[in-house]
C-alpha cells in the first residue's frame, strides 16, 4: 500500500511543473486520469514521451519542430524578405492566428537578461545576424515583449544591423479592441498614446 500511496503522490507532484498548476490542481488532473480516463492518461504520457525525443529547434530559425526544417522555414509561399523575431515558440504561434502576417521568423527563446546569464550568444544573435545578411533581408519586425528585457532585446538587433540596409521595426502595442480605457494600465496606455498614428 505505501508503494502506491508513493507513486500517486509522485504523480500529482509531476503535474506541478506545468506553469499555475498547484497542489489542488494537480491533484484534480491525477484524480480525473486515474479514475475517469486512464486511455486518456496513457496517450498523454505517450505524446510526451515522442515529443520530448522527437522536438527539437529548426536550424534555420529555432522554433520547435519535429523535422530538421520546420514547416514556415521550408515553403517557399513565405515572404522570404521579411523576418519577424520573437522570443518564444508560443509567440509563432499567436501571429500566425492572427492571419496578419506571411514572413518567416526567428525565435530567440527568451530575451537579453544579464543578471540572468542570458546574452547575446544563448539567444542565438549571431546567428540571427548571419541570416539577416545572408538572406537579403529587406524589413526585421522586432516583436519582443513589452518589458524592459524585451526593450533591451529589440534596440541590441537594432544597434547590430544599423549598417546594413533594412527596415527595422518594432510591432506596436496598446490598448485592445474592446477595452475600457479606466481598465487598460499605465504602461500600455502611455505606449498607445505615444505610438498613436494619424487617421486615415
Amino acid at each position: 500500500m505505501k508503494s502506491e500511496e508513493g507513486l500517486l503522490f509522485e504523480l500529482i507532484s509531476a503535474f506541478k511543473v506545468l506553469p499555475g498548476v498547484g497542489e489542488k490542481t494537480a491533484q484534480r488532473m491525477a484524480f480525473h486520469l486515474l479514475e475517469k480516463n486512464r486511455e486518456g492518461a496513457k496517450k498523454l504520457a505517450a505524446t510526451i514521451s515522442r515529443a520530448i525525443v522527437d522536438i527539437h529547434n529548426c536550424e534555420i530559425c529555432r522554433d520547435l519542430t519535429e523535422n530538421r526544417v520546420c514547416r514556415i522555414c521550408s515553403s517557399n509561399k513565405r515572404d522570404q524578405e521579411t523576418i519577424c523575431v520573437v522570443e518564444n515558440p508560443s509567440d509563432v504561434i499567436a501571429i500566425e492566428k492572427s492571419g496578419s502576417y506571411q514572413g518567416r521568423y526567428f525565435v530567440l527563446m527568451g530575451r537579453l537578461s544579464p543578471i540572468d546569464g542570458i546574452g547575446p550568444d544563448q539567444l542565438g544573435i549571431p546567428k540571427l545576424l548571419e541570416t539577416i545578411i545572408s538572406s537579403k533581408i529587406k524589413e526585421i519586425i522586432l516583436a519582443t515583449s513589452p518589458t524592459v528585457e524585451g526593450d533591451a532585446t529589440s534596440f541590441y538587433i537594432k544597434d547590430n544591423v544599423q549598417d546594413q540596409e533594412i527596415t527595422v521595426t518594432r510591432i506596436a502595442y496598446g490598448v485592445p479592441m474592446g477595452g475600457e480605457l479606466e481598465y487598460v494600465d499605465n504602461t500600455t496606455l502611455g505606449r498607445a498614446i505615444s505610438g498613436r498614428r494619424e487617421i486615415e
